[in-house]
Order: structure tokens, then sequence, then C-alpha cells
């Protein structure tokens, strides 16, 4: 090795720390004071070497000490020898756990490399590792809110390695999401493979990466995510899927329907045309290949089913109403939409009821019961949560009540109308959402008078009732027997 280090004189020569909890000591001796904890992926100048240690110093905490040569490998920063780092990044690209130790020879490389050698694939790589490091730390959080708790070590390590990432310039974004904190890489490696020469399967990775419906901030303004939701389809739009593998064509498929059902709902909102949106949605949806799903693209696919089916009334067109009550909207407050229920001697003026809402209002789906005593209409006050407003009569006149998609803080679900049952105050109605992390769909018998569950099962045909009067056209229209 003292060759090695001699030559260091002539050529740039670093030390990457390869094992974590690595001690920087004072002396070259065990017993020494120890200075620093080094980890995995943190790079040391050289400046010699003694016995079985390298004298060496920690720019990132600006101090100097001695390391053990088996805890660190020696990288050349000669353009020559950039392919050997290379060779390495490929290594640990997939390798869970040592995604610091990739980052850190993915930045070595890209120092040392000309220009010219430089491709796509180690945007890639480094984009991959850092997208894989920030999910460990969300993990870690899901988990510390769960009976089975992270170790501390454990936690202590994924830190570490956030801090070498960010050293090389790796940037992480954070914010609070269903209670808990989510961590996301920005982008920055896959936004340059998008923009290099890369192949059709590289920049299906970046599009996906960079499209995430969890790492968009929950306080981000309505204007800021329609912009961003268009800068997302046309991102994933740019993606060649003709040559990529059939699970690879689905996530984009399902990510495209996500995204443009959410663009469907916001143009609704600004009085724009949605139908081709909403549309757009329903056929990237149906696309997608149910025999080519694997274990965790089917969480993707339930994902997808249920913002597609909240915003799905934006692809439909109002169908005549000859019954005789019928809504009408118009426009309320700046932003308003207020809804009026009419019939021949009660006009918008005299309404039988009258509600006002911010939220998106679909009259596609109003929906009268054969005795003209109860109407459904389908309300979305969010991109991703629907709700039933049941317009429906009693011995005091007519009342509107509002049915969730389930009884948990608004997050990913829809609940709508799917059959009357005659002679009775009974309504079909169809629920699916997350609650917990887990998609839960139902088909459920609705008492219209007390809004209680009378009967539900995870299949239509499971329940009689409901298998007999279920609507032909929301059999037809519906994704949730998807």
């Amino acid at each position: 090795m003292l060759s090695t280090i001699a030559a260091a004189a002539a050529s740039s020569l670093i030390a990457i720390v390869t094992q974590d909890q690595a001690a920087l000591r004072a002396a070259p001796r065990d017993s020494a004071q120890q200075q620093v904890v080094l980890w995995q992926g943190d790079s040391l100048e050289i400046r010699g070497e003694r016995m079985d240690y390298l004298q060496v110093y920690d720019h990132r905490r600006e101090r100097a000490g001695f390391i053990k040569a088996s805890q660190v490998r020696l990288v050349r920063m000669d353009p020559d020898d950039a392919p050997d780092s290379f060779a390495v990044i490929r290594f640990l690209r997939d390798t869970p756990g040592a995604e610091a130790l990739g980052i850190s020879y993915t930045a070595a490389y890209l120092k040392a490399a000309a220009a010219n050698q430089i491709s796509a694939e180690a945007f890639d790589a480094l984009g991959t590792m850092a997208e894989r490091l920030a999910r460990r730390s969300t993990n870690l959080q899901t988990q510390s809110g769960s009976t089975v708790k992270p170790s501390k070590q454990m936690e202590t390590t994924v830190a570490a390695h956030l801090e070498v990432a960010s050293y090389y310039g790796v940037q992480f974004k954070s914010f609070e999401r269903e209670g808990r904190i989510q961590l996301c890489y920005d982008g920055e490696a896959f936004r340059r493979v998008l923009a290099m020469n890369a192949t059709s399967e590289q920049k299906s990775r970046a599009a996906l990466a960079l499209t995430r419906p969890e790492c968009i901030d929950p306080a981000t303004r309505p204007l800021e995510k329609f912009a961003l939701d268009n800068w997302r389809a046309d991102v994933l739009d740019r993606v060649d899927s003709s040559h990529l593998n059939e699970y690879l064509k689905n996530r984009i498929k399902m990510r495209k329907a996500s995204v443009w059902s959410a663009i469907a709902y916001q143009r609704s909102r600004k009085n724009e045309d949605f139908h081709v949106a909403g549309n757009r949605a329903l056929l990237e949806l149906a696309a997608v290949n149910k025999e080519e799903l694997t274990d965790e693209d089917k969480l993707s696919y339930a994902d997808a089913g249920v913002r597609v089916g909240t915003a799905r009334w934006a692809a439909e067109v109002p169908l005549a109403n000859k019954a005789s009550v019928q809504i009408v909207t118009s426009p309320g407050e700046p932003g308003e939409t207020c809804v009026y229920l009419t019939e021949n001697k009660h006009d918008i003026k005299n309404p039988l009821a009258r509600r006002c809402t911010y939220s998106v209002v679909w009259p596609a789906s109003a929906r009268v019961n054969t005795r003209s005593t109860a109407l459904a209409l389908a309300v979305q006050p969010m991109d991703s949560w629907r709700e039933l407003w049941l317009f429906h009569q009693t011995s005091n006149g007519w009342i509107i009540d509002v049915l969730p998609p389930a009884n948990s803080d608004p997050n990913l679900g829809y609940i709508e109308f799917a059959g009357w049952v005659p002679a009775t105050n009974k309504m079909l109605v169809a629920r699916e959402a997350k609650v917990d992390g887990v998609f839960k769909r139902r088909f459920e018998v609705v008492n219209m008078d007390t809004l209680q569950t009378e009967n539900g099962a995870d299949q239509p045909g499971s329940l009689t009732i409901f298998y007999k009067w279920q609507d032909p056209m929301w059999k037809q229209q519906t994704v949730s027997l998807r």
C-alpha cells in the first residue's frame, strides 16, 4: 500500500468508508481516542499511512485522524479509472442498505469521468439509490407507529446515511402525511435522465419516480397542484412505452390514470373542458394488463382505481331527466356552487331544498327513485375524495344528508349510488376507500331514514338484494367492478 499512497501525489486518491460506525481515531491504535464515528459512504482525503491505519482528513466534519485500512476502499479520481468505479455502482445500485455507499461511488465517478463518458445510466443509478434511501426512512416512520417498532440502531443508521447523501448534494424534502413524516428525494438525477439520451426503461423509472402522488406536499395550493399535475402528465407522456416490459407499461398506465383523474377534477373547478381528461383517465385504467400485475403493483392498481373512481363522472354526459324532481346548479359566492332541488311548483327561487358548496358538483350523476322521493348526487370536495349527497323527502319536508366514503379523515376514497330498492326506503351504494393503509371495497344496502348500512358484502353477487336491484347504468359505468 505504500506505493499506492506515494502515487497519490500524482493522481487524486480518496478513501471511501465501507462500514457503518467506523472509528476515526486520534492515533493509529485500537485503544486511541475516538474522534468521530464514520458511516458508509463517507469520503476521506488520504494523507499518509501508519501500520494498518491510514492517516486521513474528513472534510465534512473538518477532523483529521486515523482509520483502519480494512474499513475503507481506495478510489482513484482519474478518468482512466472511472470505469472501475462504475462497475461498483452497477453492483450497489440494487443492493438494499448500501445506498449511501453507492451515492458516494457515484459522486466519485461523476467527478472523475470525462464528460463524454457520463451516460444516463449513472444518473439513473443515483436517483434509484436516493429514492430507495428516502423510502427506507419513510418506512421506519411507519413502523414507529406500529406495534413492532424499529430498533434505535436502525433509526440512527438511516439518519446517518441521509446525512452522507446530503453531503454529496442529494436533496430530500419532507412533510407530514397521514400522521407520519413522508421523506422524498427531490428527483434532480431523474430530471437529468429525462433530458439525456436515455433508454425507454430508464425514462420510465425516472417518470414514475418524479410523479409519485405520495410525494406531493399536502399543503400545495390548488393552482400549484394544477400546474404540477399538468407537468406530471407531460413527463409521463414523454415515455415511449412501446418497448417496455408489460409490468413497466402497467405502471406507466396506472400513474397516467391517476394523474388524469386529478386533472379532470381541477379542470372542472376552473370551468374548463374536463371530459377529455376524464375519458383519458378511464382509458388508461382500462388498458392495464391485470395478468401482468406484480404483488407490489396490485396496491398501485387499487390506488389508481380509487382515484379514477372519484372523478369518473368527468367522462359522463348528463342524461335527460324525466322525473318530476331534478337539480339545478348556479354560481354562489366566488368559487362556490349552489345546488337547488326543483320541481314543477318549486323553481330555483322557491326550491324544495338548497345547499351551496365549494366542492365540484357532478350533475351527470343525479339519479331519482321511481316515486320521486329521493335523489342521489355525487359531490367531490377533493381530487381524491368523493361524497354522496342524498336528497330525500321526510314528514318535515326535504332534507339533504351527506354520505362519506369512509368514517375517517378525507384522504382517498369515493362512494356512489348503485340503485334503488323499489317500494322501500333503501338505497344501494358502492364504497371504495383507503383506510389505515388498507384498500377496502364494499357494496351496501343503506336505510335512507337512518343512513345506517343494513347489509354489505365485498362483491355484489354475494348480496342478493344488491345483485337483484343494482342499477344497469351504474353497472355499465362504475370502475368498482374492475
